[in-house]
């Protein structure tokens, strides 16, 4: 017909737009942006505007993929709502921007409305008014790895169109793909890491912060206190108490408490090494500074660096060590082992011990500078014997730790066992008590610790009557049958007759076993008016704890 194009002619004709003479100015504003300015939204934006104006597309999606976390997002759209672009959100295989990149091959949809596949996840279009609606999505591959998609949609003409109008596109993609790659990496990549860092350090500061340690005896909350107020500042901190209270724990709750919880956190413990290369481990070496010195060394001191070290044990410390040491404090420089440079360090020092230092520094074995040096925040942790009710909850605490670590299901402590635990001196604290419900969390068959499941050290003083002259199966006989009748008069509230059932015993022969070990039903009854506090079953005429 008169003034009407065949085919042939049209598809050879420039208003397409993918002839060569309207797509080299497009390549060639993409490269310098991208090779010149290494920008990859400005070649994003000339891209945008050449598909609009000159290939007549629509709602044009620049789509990328980041494989740590599965989601294919739009980066850069045209025709789309802020609103719609963050809808916009696809995994791999969802729909069709998910099928080109799981399959890494261009899908053209010529007619969307017929099209199951398409989710129009954005709601940018209407389906029902899409006639003559095309859709076309390309992946950019870097070799064979897919780092996103461009996909459009464009008013219907022939599918011959299509084909040519998706071949520009792929070309356009192979120059994105190394350029969209970096992107994800530089950006992408690094403000999920950067994120990830921020959670562990929150996370970090949640498990180990002051207000999150276990125990809120009155003794316990004075420390936390102290820490609260040290901990944001650079001030050096000097732990002291018995072995085995949590000094470790504390100084780790300083250091992520504080101003620079990413910083690194060294702990050393000075009695753990030889004299002959306890300097070396802490001020590192030069090479051949000394017999089988090969390489030179990075001591504690250097690797703690930008944050904290904890130095455990420091009343171990050798007078010669101490000497560098307290350079250390002062000037905040050291020199390697065999070295004449001094070395600066940015660090704060955290110190623990369990011995008096005072007592030390008059006996000429402790430096009194450096005592002086590390005493300006002390901090006395208390023993576990002084932290009253925290004995139970730190125990309920390893044995919840314990059962789950074993498969077990630990549903409570027996009443005669917590009068054990609250009854003895802990002389190893809470080292000694976790390792007594660990032990015990093995030993025991069924949902309860029971006291016969504790140590014969703590189970004696419950026994007064078996003594030292009674051999160990006596004693252990003991501590279950104590156990079996406390925990029956207890169940039934004092009702002897009804304990007596219960074990299948007579009720002469339970009352000849109560006045054994001095349990009296009134101990067993109910109170409404107050509860008596543990370990009260201990002692004649009291009760013991109820439920």
């Amino acid at each position: 017909m008169p003034g009407r194009c065949s085919e042939e002619e049209k598809l050879k004709e420039c208003s397409t737009g993918v002839c060569r003479g309207k797509i080299v100015p497009l390549l060639h504003d993409m490269g310098r942006a991208l090779s010149e300015e290494e920008d990859l939204d400005m070649a994003l934006e000339h891209l945008l505007r050449y598909l609009k104006e000159q290939m007549g597309m629509q709602r044009i999606m620049i789509n990328l993929y980041h494989r740590e976390t599965g989601r294919i997002f739009i980066h850069k759209s045209d025709g789309l709502t802020k609103q719609e672009q963050a809808l916009g959100i696809y995994f791999p295989g969802e729909g069709i921007t998910g099928r080109v990149v799981a399959t890494a091959a261009p899908i053209v949809v010529p007619s969307i409305r017929d099209e199951p596949d398409f989710l129009n996840r954005t709601g940018s279009l209407v389906k029902d008014s899409a006639d003559d609606m095309s859709f076309l999505c390309v992946p950019i591959l870097r070799g064979k790895k897919v780092m996103g998609t461009i996909s459009a949609e464009r008013g219907y003409d022939n599918e011959l169109m299509l084909d040519k109008h998706r071949d520009a596109l792929m070309v356009i993609s192979y120059m994105l793909a190394q350029a969209v790659e970096l992107y994800l990496v530089e950006k992408v990549d690094k403000v999920l890491w950067k994120r990830q860092a921020l959670e562990l350090t929150d996370e970090l500061k949640t498990r180990f912060r002051p207000s999150n340690m276990i125990g809120t005896s009155k003794a316990m909350m004075e420390v936390y206190a102290l820490l609260r107020k040290v901990a944001g500042t650079r001030t050096t901190v000097l732990l002291l108490g018995e072995s085995g209270v949590g000094k470790e724990l504390l100084a780790n709750a300083i250091h992520y408490y504080g101003a620079r919880p990413d910083g690194p956190m060294v702990k050393f413990n000075c009695a753990a090494l030889p004299v002959s290369i306890l300097e070396s481990e802490l001020f590192g070496h030069e090479k051949g500074s000394f017999t089988g010195a090969t390489q030179l060394r990075k001591g504690r001191f250097e690797k703690a660096d930008g944050g904290t070290i904890f130095l455990d044990e420091v009343g171990e410390l050798p007078l010669g060590v101490q000497a560098k040491l307290l350079r250390v404090l002062q000037e905040h420089t050291f020199e390697r082992v065999g070295g004449n440079e001094p070395i600066a360090v940015d660090i704060r020092i955290v110190a623990a011990t369990n011995k008096d230092l005072s007592a030390m520094v008059a006996a000429g074995t402790f430096r009194e500078d450096l005592y002086y040096r590390l005493n300006v925040f002390p901090v006395l942790v208390p023993p576990l014997r002084e932290r009253g009710s925290d004995i139970i909850t730190i125990a309920e605490h390893f044995a919840a730790g314990f059962a789950k670590e074993n498969g077990k299901t630990i549903n409570r402590i027996a009443t005669p066992a917590l009068n054990m635990l609250m009854s003895y001196h802990w002389p190893g604290n809470v080292r000694e008590l976790e390792n007594v419900i660990q032990r015990a969390v093995i030993l025991t068959e069924d949902d309860a610790i029971h006291g016969y499941n504790l140590p014969l050290s703590l189970q004696s003083p419950a026994f007064p009557e078996a003594g030292s002259k009674c051999g160990i199966l006596e004693t252990r006989l003991a501590a279950v049958e104590y156990e079996m009748l406390v925990e029956a008069l207890r169940l039934h509230q004092g009702n002897t007759t009804e304990a007596a059932r219960a074990l299948g015993l007579t009720r002469r022969t339970m009352g000849l076993r109560m006045r054994k070990y001095d349990l009296s039903y009134k101990q067993f009854r109910r109170s409404d008016s107050s509860t008596p506090e543990p370990g009260a079953a201990d002692r004649p005429g009291e009760s013991l704890t109820l439920e």
